[in-house]
Formats: structure tokens, C-alpha cells, sequence
């Protein structure tokens, strides 16, 4: 099935990135499941997981505003990402600006005759510096043309 590849995929990605596999597969599935709402029992079912790693997985999902809980007839609930849900918990200039600051420390440890090493320590800087700058005025114009008013 080529849409458990694909959750398996993402699970593998995100693994590489610190995250725990079962997190990865399934928010892979979530972005691509139809129905959208998704039981836990589904989930496990869909990628061979177990109760708890869904359960584990799932609650990580929900503290990072990853997925919300949907009622199901009955007592029960289902999980369903929201389709801007990767945009709103991305925000690469925190990572950018730090990435800068990091890179400003570094030049504070280095004699200023030093100028190899800290020439590649200011562009780099400079360069997350950019990034950090510029990237909430991009994030914004992707939302404004992209995301709907109501989400």
C-alpha cells in the first residue's frame, strides 16, 4: 500500500531528526488519510502499531498542535490534522536565529587576527541572520495567499 510507504517514509525522516518513529508514521498517515478523522484503533490498524505507541504518539502530536481530538458518535473520539497544521508549528526563524547566536559566540571565542576562522564563522552568522530576518514576512505572505481566513 502505497500510502503506508509514504507514513513510513515520514516516520523514517523524522526518526533521523530525534523524534520517535510511531510520531512520524503517524503524522504521515494523518496528512494523507481519508477519512481525515482517524480512531485510534484505525491508526494502529492502518500502521501496525501498537496501542500504546499510538497512544504515545498521538499525545505528542496533540502538545505540539499537531492534530485535535474530534467526537465520534458514541463515546469515543477520532484525530484529524488540520490542514495548516505543519505551517503553524514550523517556525524556522527561531531555529535560524539561533543558529546565528551560536555562531556570534563563536566569534567572541576567536582573537580578532584570526580571520579564517572567523570569516567563516561571520558569514555563516550572517547568513542565519538573513534567514531569521526575512523568513516571518515569507511565512506570512504563504499564509495570506494559501490558508484560509477561518483556520
Amino acid at each position: 500500500m502505497k500510502e503506508r510507504q509514504f507514513a513510513d517514509e515520514v516516520g523514517v525522516l523524522l526518526a533521523g531528526m530525534g523524534m520517535p518513529p510511531a510520531y512520524g508514521r503517524l503524522l504521515g498517515w494523518l496528512l494523507i488519510c481519508d477519512p481525515p478523522q482517524q480512531t485510534s484503533a484505525q491508526l494502529g490498524e492502518a500502521l501496525g502499531l501498537s496501542k500504546g505507541s499510538v497512544s504515545s504518539g498521538m499525545r505528542m502530536l496533540e502538545r505540539s498542535d499537531m492534530v485535535q481530538r474530534v467526537p465520534t458518535p458514541g463515546r469515543g473520539h477520532a484525530y484529524e490534522m488540520l490542514p495548516d497544521a505543519l505551517v503553524r508549528a514550523t517556525d524556522p526563524a527561531v531555529k535560524f536565529a539561533f543558529m546565528r547566536d551560536v555562531m556570534q559566540r563563536g566569534l567572541s571565542l576567536l582573537d580578532e587576527n584570526e580571520s579564517t576562522r572567523a570569516e567563516r564563522l561571520r558569514v555563516s552568522r550572517d547568513f542565519y541572520g538573513f534567514i531569521a530576518e526575512k523568513l516571518p514576512s515569507l511565512m506570512e505572505e504563504f499564509r495570506q495567499k494559501h490558508l484560509r481566513k477561518d483556520q
